[in-house]
């Protein structure tokens, strides 16, 4: 056995290496052809692609997809960045040659608000070439470490844009992993960064349990107070409920990402292996769930709402058949929207209101009517467009976006927009079952009449919910026209699970599959725990000690955190109904010997913005100088500070503090928005705590040109250190604790320029 695994070793070694190394996009890709026959006649015949534009449209899906990133939108610090990406990479990069051809400088999206998202065609390859591009390329993944910058599709960036999101929106994110568009709907949120905590919230939902751990990572990067990250099935995702005055509620949310699985043929052009692998028959397979989540979306909808609705397919099995699908069902409650002026800029053709369907064998249907029996479960009515015009007329299709990847250079993608005007029909016909809306499971009940949500105020019982669902609901007719009786292997092609997708929410035996989390904890009022943290951050009266909580139920509490006061309601009303996977954001952090300084809880940086409104006092107002220094020295000593500073430190015993710069308006050559960092003053000293991609996107904003040196031929360190061949970055970490970190030094950062220069 050691002889073959050996061996086979061997062999994997010497099939990367006769890669080519000097591939960029699409190494390791050399064996796939970018060519499928099949896709090409469907699409041809579809004619789905203006005419004469097929074959520029083919052209382009082979072609790699540019890069694109976006700036986050709600940070202060998003005009900086931008400030400091055109004035110090995307003007260089201009003039730049490589090979004797002229680089294609980074160009700003049209239809993307304030600049905020660019593309560009620069490949691998190139960025390694140059030096200035590598400094380039790795001030975007710092910046993306940080979460000021995200590095997504741009069509994927349309999504987020329709909902029209306002601080104060519910959100319901229902298939969100990877995360991007959920950054999105973040920042969206957090508009305003002088209200710590918005009204609003997102729930990200995914229903892999692995995904959703990434799905974390992308949205802890913003440090939201508003975000809770959940793994469930989106075709079953539970009704929720909320306290609201002493009366229990059903939650509807006022905007839902509906962001469906498919078959993903729109992304070819970065999904290589899509070619050899797309058929037909993915869209037949995908439609019935996609059916199944989009339901499921407009019945937690509420009255009023906005659901969008999105795939990265161009099929329209899996778009318009599952719109006009689920516009038939609602009966008047749903209507499209028209988004045609929503994003100026943005090319898009209208949605079809005719189309056909194809085996993977070549044989075309026009009609259910068509298809023979033997494939009645794998072909289902609702993946055929209406027959009768004046009903396809007044549903409107043609409002449906279709972005083809040759018009503006993008991937493949479709959206439409749903409005909720009523109720769905079939909360209408069972007003029996209004009795009992809460389900057993849940840890508190409240009184069956004051399970109303004030949107749909007329009903008690929410759409959707297990007792009214499991009689006639369409949770589990969703592929099947209300007509049409659905056959048994259509059950059995739902994975077994039709049961579920409208039954009574998991038991606790399903709850465990899956990583099990640690349990969310909420403190009281009167816990010991505020007691010092109260006096020695002076915390103001308002500050609502009722939002922090711990993961952990007995022993000492290591990290507390935040979330905002609607989540609060959600979480503590809901723990037996869904799997949470994480929600806030971290303010505070035990420091194992910080008691004898007054309290055991240092700041954490990563709550920070969250928190300061509250804290009055241990905050120390700093200059830019002041937070070169702090930032680029590990343990200066507080005589380094400026007069001001070192004045307002001397007067603040040992411990964690703020420090808080705040933009003056007359120097414009100064950073125009407010940097808040965590710190502790030592007996003679200072440091900052904040985490190193911070460091880096704090001093870029300051004037400081930070890099790594791969090549150990940067300058000199400013005191004199020696260069050596390592990698020179600094190294500081925001977990360091602050008794230890005061006794070790690190390296510096390599800066471009002096300490003491700033942004012009």
């Amino acid at each position: 056995m050691g002889k073959r695994s050996r061996q086979r070793q061997k062999n994997q070694s010497a099939g990367r290496d006769n890669r080519d190394s000097n591939a960029g996009w699409g190494a390791g890709y050399a064996d796939i052809v970018k060519e499928n026959k099949l896709f090409e006649h469907y699409y041809k015949e579809l004619g789905l692609i203006p005419e004469g534009e097929f074959e520029e449209f083919m052209e382009a899906m082979r072609e790699p997809l540019p890069a694109t990133i976006r700036i986050t939108g709600y940070k202060s610090h998003a005009k900086e960045i931008l400030h400091c990406l055109k004035e110090k990479y995307f003007r260089d990069i201009q003039e730049l040659e490589i090979d004797g051809q002229k680089i294609e400088a980074p160009q700003p999206l049209s239809w993307y608000p304030d600049e905020q998202a660019w593309h560009t065609n620069m490949s691998r390859k190139i960025i390694r070439k140059s030096p200035l591009l590598e400094k380039f390329h790795q001030f975007l993944i710092s910046e993306t470490e940080s979460g000021n910058i995200s590095r997504q599709e741009a069509v994927s960036m349309i999504p987020p844009l329709l909902l029209k999101i306002e601080p104060h929106h519910k959100i319901l994110d229902m298939c969100a992993a990877p995360g991007s568009k959920t950054a999105q709907l973040i920042e969206m949120l957090h508009s305003d960064m002088e209200v710590p905590f918005p009204e609003g919230f997102v729930i990200a939902n995914d229903v892999d349990n692995k995904r959703c751990y990434l799905l974390v990572h992308q949205a802890k990067r913003l440090n939201s107070p508003c975000i809770m990250v959940v793994n469930h099935d989106a075709s079953c995702i539970p009704t929720l409920q909320i306290n609201s005055d002493g009366r229990k509620d059903i939650l509807f949310y006022d905007r839902i990402l509906c962001d469906v699985p498919c078959s993903g043929d729109g992304t070819m052009r970065k999904n290589i292996d899509v070619w050899k692998k797309w058929t037909t028959s993915n869209s037949l397979h995908l439609h019935g769930l996609q059916l199944r989540i989009a339901v499921r979306g407009v019945e937690q909808l509420a009255v009023g709402g906005r659901m969008v609705y999105s795939t990265c397919s161009l099929n329209p099995i899996e778009d318009e058949a599952v719109i006009a699908a689920l516009l038939e069902k609602s009966e008047g409650s749903l209507e499209l929207a028209d988004a045609s002026a929503d994003l100026p800029g943005l090319k898009w053709m209208p949605g079809v209101t005719s189309w056909k369907l194809m085996t993977k064998e070549g044989q075309w249907y026009s009609d259910w009517s068509e298809v023979p029996k033997s494939r009645h479960t794998q072909i289902r009515p609702t993946m055929f467009p209406p027959k009768d015009p004046e009903k396809v007329a007044n549903l409107h299709l043609e409002r449906c976006m279709r972005i083809l990847p040759h018009h503006q250079n993008t991937g493949g993608f479709f959206v439409a927009v749903l409005v909720k005007k009523a109720q769905m029909p079939w909360n209408k016909r069972h007003p029996k079952l209004r009795k009992n809306p809460l389900s057993s499971s849940s840890a508190q009940t409240g009184d069956s009449s004051a399970a109303s949500s004030p949107a749909d105020a007329s009903s008690l019982l929410p759409e959707g919910t297990p007792e009214e669902v499991e009689e006639d609901g369409p949770g589990g007719k969703t592929e099947v026209e209300a007509e049409h009786e659905a056959p048994p292997g259509d059950s059995q092609e739902a994975g077994g699970k039709q049961d579920s997708v409208c039954g009574p929410p998991p038991s606790k035996k399903l709850r465990l599959f899956g990583y099990k989390e640690d349990p969310f904890v909420f403190l009281t009022e009167d816990d010991p725990v505020f007691n010092t943290i109260q006096s020695f951050y002076d915390l103001s009266p308002s500050f609502p000690k009722l939002n922090v909580l711990t993961r952990t139920h007995e022993g000492k509490k290591r990290h507390l955190y935040m979330v905002s006061k609607e989540l609060r309601n959600v979480l503590l009303n809901n723990s037996e109904r869904m799997k949470v996977i994480n929600t806030g954001v971290k303010v505070w952090s035990r420091n194992s010997d910080g008691e004898e300084f007054g309290c055991a809880f240092r700041l954490a940086q990563e709550g920070i913005y969250t928190l300061q409104p509250y804290i009055r006092s241990r905050i120390i107002r700093v200059s830019v100088e002041d937070i070169k220094v702090l930032l680029t020295q590990e343990n200066p000593f507080l005589s380094k500070l400026e007069d001001n500073a070192h004045a307002q430190a001397k007067q603040l015993g040992m411990g964690s503090i703020v420090l808080k710069y705040i933009p003056n308006p007359n120097n414009p050559s100064e950073p125009q928005c407010a940097i808040q960092l965590c710190g502790w003053r030592g007996k003679t000293s200072i440091r900052a705590f904040v985490p190193r991609n911070e460091r880096y996107h704090y001093l870029r904003m300051l004037g400081v040109e930070v890099f790594r040196d791969r090549e150990g031929l940067g300058q000199k360190k400013r005191d004199g250190e020696k260069e050596g061949k390592e990698e020179k970055e600094v190294v500081m970490e925001n977990e360091a604790e602050p008794e230890n970190g005061a006794e070790n030094e690190s390296s510096e950062p390599t800066t471009a320029c002096s300490n003491k220069e700033t942004k012009s």
